[in-house]
């Protein structure tokens, strides 16, 4: 019976990440790159500079950065590490520019998508902020069942997504490592993780602002440093990038390219789920930032996909081909997990190799519970009452205790299958609102830096 349950499940799952919605995101990034007028200019020369910036006298329940970071906890996953070996060994290292091609223009999204949540967000009686594609598909579109289906998938994505894989991910590093038992692990991070969603948005917003900063940092030091042992082959390794991302054949070191048909496949594939730009997810996270008009935040949010694809993915990818055209024993065709790749990349640096990307992967596992648990948190408010957040939070945390001891292969894909859909609702809101989004763009877009915005008007929920 859960064999033929299993078989189903995975049958759906392929449906719902195959062509289409990879032609359905992809596409969606290309018309509203084009419709905001290429917004990555914007978010590059001022998005990073307003997200270290304050707006205190704007509502809201977190900075902007305290808003970005919480969805990069979210974001930033073991997607950026194992991820891209999974792309690399499945798509070829061509995947690798079809990775950061759907960052580069997944932004667009990350921007629109966040827009709207501020611009459709509600204060609560006891002031706190909620917003996301629910709140847009209900008083933008007048489409609240769309919003509560939206907030359903992503209730119920959360649990095994944001949690149970990330505690697993968890589990299976200490125990390799350090040989620590997974249910001591499993009890560790329940713990930790009870301490901070018990607190509320700022709490997590608090962690995410310290961890989130050094957990990137000292990961892209570690894909630094193999940089530099790797230096003879960087120059080589981007032109094999680009050749493999368009046409099938053969490179150095056991580097194969398989076509452009599974480059682009698992190439945006693995980008889509590593950035989520398009899933709806971190604009519930932006629609608690103080900000003073929907813009702002929403540049300052399309960073988050800048840093996690363009960045971060980016350099996993050039870290792992510069590994193997330097190790031509190294076949990465015949190696399916993305995470033997990974290691035997870092396994370069002396000692403390192994030790950089385990602490990488908890940490950025860590970040993913936390980030989803705030996700989770208000799509059930949604669609439940506030009376449910209690009974989530208990749950949510029983998931982490007791996920390193059960087989998770049809928790993933359930949840995997719930990520994707979530997306559907999210991206009728982004495409039926593309005219508000555009116009809310002209309207404060070369205001950004005047200190008398007009404040976002917020309604009482």
């Amino acid at each position: 019976m859960l064999d033929a349950i299993n078989s189903f499940v995975s049958s759906v799952n392929s449906i719902v990440w195959g062509w289409a919605m990879i032609g359905l995101l992809f596409g969606t990034h290309l018309f509203l790159t084009i419709r905001t007028g290429f917004i990555q200019s914007k978010t590059i020369s001022k998005g990073i500079k307003l997200s270290v910036t304050k707006d205190p006298d704007a509502e809201g329940e977190v900075s902007q950065f305290g808003a970005l970071t919480t969805a990069l906890a979210a974001t930033i996953g073991t997607g950026n590490i194992i991820g891209v070996g999974t792309a690399i060994a499945l798509g070829g290292p061509g995947a690798v520019l079809w990775t950061w091609l759907t960052g580069v223009f997944g932004i667009a999204t990350k921007y629109a998508e966040s827009l709207i949540a501020v611009k459709y967000r509600v204060k609560t009686e006891d002031g706190r902020m909620q917003g996301g594609a629910m709140y847009a598909l209900e008083r933008g579109l007048n489409m609240k069942w769309l919003g509560m289906l939206f907030a359903i998938l992503a209730g119920f994505a959360s649990f095994g997504i944001g949690c149970a894989t990330q505690v697993n991910a968890i589990a299976t590093v200490c125990k390799e490592n350090f040989g620590i038992p997974p249910i001591v692990v499993g009890i560790v991070v329940a713990v930790l993780t009870a301490i901070v969603i018990f607190g509320g948005i700022k709490s997590i917003a608090n962690v995410c602002e310290k961890l989130v900063p050094f957990m990137a940092i000292f990961y892209v030091i570690g894909c630094i440093v193999i940089l530099v042992m790797n230096y003879d082959f960087i120059i080589p390794a981007i032109g094999t990038i680009c050749k493999l991302a368009f046409t099938p054949g053969a490179a150095a070191g056991g580097l194969v390219g398989t076509g452009i048909r599974m480059a682009i496949q698992y190439g945006v594939a693995r980008g889509l789920f590593s950035n989520e730009s398009g899933l709806g997810s971190a604009p519930i996270a932006a629609a608690a930032a103080q900000t003073r008009n929907p813009v702002r935040q929403a540049l300052v949010s399309s960073t988050g996909t800048f840093w996690d694809t363009v960045v971060v993915c980016a350099m996993t990818g050039l870290v792992l081909v510069t590994t193997i055209m330097k190790n031509p024993s190294i076949n990465a065709n015949e190696i399916d997990n993305g995470g033997v790749l990974t290691s035997m990349a870092f396994g370069q640096i002396p000692f403390i190799g192994p030790a950089i990307l385990t602490l990488g992967i908890i940490s950025f596992a860590y970040s993913t519970i936390l980030g989803w648990a705030y996700y989770g948190e208000r799509c059930v408010e949604y669609f439940a009452g506030k009376m449910a957040l209690v009974p989530y939070r208990i749950l949510y945390i029983a998931v982490a205790a007791i996920a390193p001891v059960v087989a998770l292969d049809l928790v993933w894909l359930i949840a995997d299958t719930l990520n994707a859909l979530m997306a559907i609702p999210n991206l009728v809101a982004v495409l039926l609102l593309s005219n508000v989004i555009v116009k809310e763009t002209k309207k404060y877009i070369n205001d950004l830096d005047a200190m008398d915005d007009t404040p976002v008007p917020v309604v009482k929920d």
